[in-house]
């Protein structure tokens, strides 16, 4: 690898290269096949702004110290993920039955919640993560005194998360990243410019929230809040009960209430609802199941609420949708 090459190479994408006694080419590295499969490729734009794309399986995970511990500064992180396709899988895994499912979003979180000096390095990966110097973001535009959340986000001095939904337009971008030929002599040029378009569109969204005070938050609250919205991705035919969901988690319903809308935009049960409709879509659609099927399936015990509640999601009834 050329010395100027190097310098635009995320120090973990060179650890890994040593640690599993493999070459960086054009700033990817291709997995050893006795690792598993896939690869992983970094850019380092100038000195505030990164990116990696990850699309691999390994065999075993691993752990590694972080190269850049302690000099990174006040960072924003951007996670996308479920939005490209992972690789090919070892073997028949209960990881891509539950991927299929997965709505993509992506997680935005101040260098406060990411603090660990260790990096867990997870056997299935198919992400591209964005770092983004606080202070460079906030001069790139004129911040809104009218959005507490950006306000907060930029200063970087508590510990936030927020997660998103990827909407297609934000989709398209990121398509373009994984997807598009670009020679090499713009390529860096290239991806940094779709990387703070895909984070400007994003910061554009997170001002159209209307949370006005933000809480800090902590890793036993965000797992909690996570633990939350799993159990409800497992049981969309059962409307969630905040007092039962409270219990479990240790919280007050008044705190799991609100924490859930600060991380998520929406309240509990508009985001149950959000995505129950998108699962009966993806019903409609992929699995060619009749509007009965479907809505039974999904709770409702009248076909007349769910073509109600599904037109005012969707914009069009099931059966219309269904034939589309």
């Amino acid at each position: 690898m050329r010395r100027d090459d190097l310098q635009t190479v995320p120090n973990i994408l060179t650890k890994l290269a040593h640690l599993f006694g493999t070459e960086i080419k054009n700033r990817r590295l291709d997995l050893p096949e006795k690792f598993g499969k896939g690869y992983i490729t970094g850019f380092v734009f100038n000195e505030n702004i990164r990116m990696i794309i990850s699309n691999y399986e390994l065999k075993e995970e691993l752990a590694i110290e972080n190269p850049d511990i302690g000099v990174r500064g006040r960072v924003i992180f951007f996670k996308f993920q479920n939005i490209i396709h992972v690789t090919e899988p070892l073997q028949t895994h209960r990881f891509y039955q539950k991927q299929s499912k997965l709505v993509p979003s992506v997680l935005i979180a101040t260098s406060r919640v990411n603090t660990d000096d260790i990096i867990s390095i997870h056997t299935n990966m198919a992400t591209i993560n964005i770092e983004v110097n606080a202070d460079y973001l906030s001069g790139l535009f004129m911040s809104s005194e009218q959005s507490p959340i950006l306000q907060s986000l930029l200063q970087n001095t508590q510990p936030l998360l927020f997660e998103q939904i990827i909407y297609p337009s934000l989709q398209k971008i990121v398509d373009e990243i994984v997807a598009e030929s670009v020679d090499e002599s713009f390529k860096l040029f290239f991806l940094r410019i779709k990387a703070e378009e895909l984070i400007c569109r994003l910061l554009m969204e997170l001002e159209k929230r209307d949370e006005k005070h933000l809480y800090s938050l902590n890793i036993r609250d965000i797992r909690a809040i996570y633990r939350v919205k799993e159990q409800m991705f497992e049981h969309l035919d059962t409307p969630p009960i905040i007092r039962d969901l409270a219990i479990c988690t240790g919280m007050s319903p008044t705190k799991l209430k609100r924490l859930f809308k600060q991380i998520f935009g929406d309240t509990i049960f508009g985001y149950y609802q959000a995505f129950r409709i998108k699962e009966a879509a993806r019903l409609l659609k992929e699995e060619k199941l009749s509007v009965s099927e479907v809505g039974y399936r999904l709770g409702f015990t009248n076909l007349s609420h769910f073509s109600r509640v599904f037109q005012e999601h969707i914009g069009t009834k099931p059966k219309r949708y269904s034939r589309s």
